[in-house]
């Protein structure tokens, strides 16, 4: 498929106004982690400032409190967004994977009640997917919702629950359905992560944050009206929000053009330090692979918005996306802190804003965060299964 990579005059109108805003007011300054609570807060009013100039999610409708714009122009948002180093989004599981699925499944009442406030950072989301015994395997969820009434009562454990420590609300799969197996019984719920019944564990990370969460369900009870889309039909529903999340917008290219673009500023850094002593010529090589496959990755993405826009769809070949971005992640990080050597490990001592502004720190803290990336949003080997299956049409082993 042939496209044209010329922008056009409303674009470079979109790209002046973009760049414009965000100079004027991301913050000088590294927020604190947003695995922190004091952090997290610090994220939600950057996401509230995001909203006020109408950048929160430029895509969405501008009833919703987004600007309308195609993937294209969301792009070159991003490029501006990264280009000045903003603040990741802490809402990413809201703005980028159940706010596109509640505008899909959801009734026109959930809409307007979840919806404006999710962009503008009044409430924040977690994901609420996987069980012990149900990660990679998700149909073998056992955590069930029976109706009684005009609720659900919950019982059971989710795991793993990204932002759950902080967040307002979460979104999950769960079997309303007791005597069901596998993709049938599930349903699609919401609920408020304060509700009663729900207790929430912080789970700690490499760096001792809890960036994740368990959460065990007691008898809490969850409005009826709080299911998303029809009543056993949550294993569609989630594979649509799956398809979001390994598929172009939760990890946009710019994302990964500003870390190869860091990589090689860090590379002519170590070499001019380096003096008479030359870098080992793999790493120049590494370097020069990671840049080259962060330019194929934005290129490609590009390729597919454009199919999208002109009617197409996205369905197995996300997991070649998620597959490839997971790992060029690793594989930037990796040379990275091949470049630094051992004092990539010395961490920033005092503030978390000193130790987000130290290169090595934040190198090393990018490096323990992308070693996650092969694993969520559906474990790689998982991932190549769904490629070769669905997209190479080989034969089940």
């Amino acid at each position: 498929m042939a496209i044209d990579l010329r922008y056009t005059d409303a674009h470079r109108a979109l790209r002046a106004e973009a760049r414009a805003w965000l100079e004027a007011n991301v913050p000088r300054e590294p927020l604190p982690s947003f695995d922190t609570a004091e952090g997290f807060e610090a994220h939600r009013r950057w996401e509230a400032q995001l909203h006020s100039g109408r950048w929160s999610m430029v895509t969405w409708p501008q009833e919703f409190g987004g600007r309308g714009l195609d993937l294209i122009e969301w792009l070159i948002f991003e490029e501006e967004y990264y280009r000045v180093d903003a603040p990741f989004r802490v809402n990413q599981n809201g703005v980028f994977l159940f706010g596109p699925t509640l505008m899909e499944y959801g009734t026109p009442e959930q809409k307007a009640r979840f919806l404006p406030r999710l962009a503008a950072g009044e409430d924040m989301w977690a994901q609420v997917w996987s069980e012990p015994q149900a990660g990679s395997d998700l149909a073998a969820l056992r955590t069930t919702a029976v109706r009684d009434g005009d609720h659900y009562v919950i019982n059971g454990h989710k795991i793993w629950s990204t932002r759950a420590v902080h967040a307002d609300w979460g979104f999950g799969l769960f079997r309303t359905d007791p005597a069901s197996e596998r993709h049938r019984g599930l349903s699609y719920i919401v609920f408020p992560l304060r509700t009663p019944g729900v207790r929430i564990r912080g789970i700690p990370q490499l760096d001792g944050k809890a960036g994740f969460a368990e959460i065990f369900f007691e008898d809490a009870r969850v409005p009826v009206a709080d299911l998303i889309g029809g009543e056993g039909q949550g294993w569609s529903i989630a594979m649509a929000t799956a398809g979001f999340e390994r598929g172009l917008m939760l990890r946009s290219p710019a994302r990964f053009q500003r870390t190869a673009q860091r990589l090689v500023e860090l590379y002519r850094r170590e070499t001019a330090a380096q003096g008479a002593a030359p870098i080992d010529p793999g790493l120049g090589a590494a370097v020069t692979q990671c840049w080259m496959d962060a330019e194929a990755y934005a290129l490609a993405t590009y390729m597919t918005a454009s199919r999208l826009i002109a009617g197409g769809s996205i369905g197995a070949e996300a997991s070649l996306n998620k597959v490839f971005w997971s790992e060029l992640d690793v594989a930037m990080h990796r040379a990275a802190i091949a470049l630094l050597g051992a004092r990539a490990e010395l961490r920033a001592q005092g503030s978390e804003a000193a130790a987000a502004a130290d290169e090595a720190c934040r190198w090393m803290d990018g490096f323990l965060f992308s070693l996650a990336g092969p694993i969520y949003a559906g474990a790689n080997e998982i991932q190549r299964n769904i490629i070769a299956e669905r997209v190479l049409g080989l034969p089940k082993g």
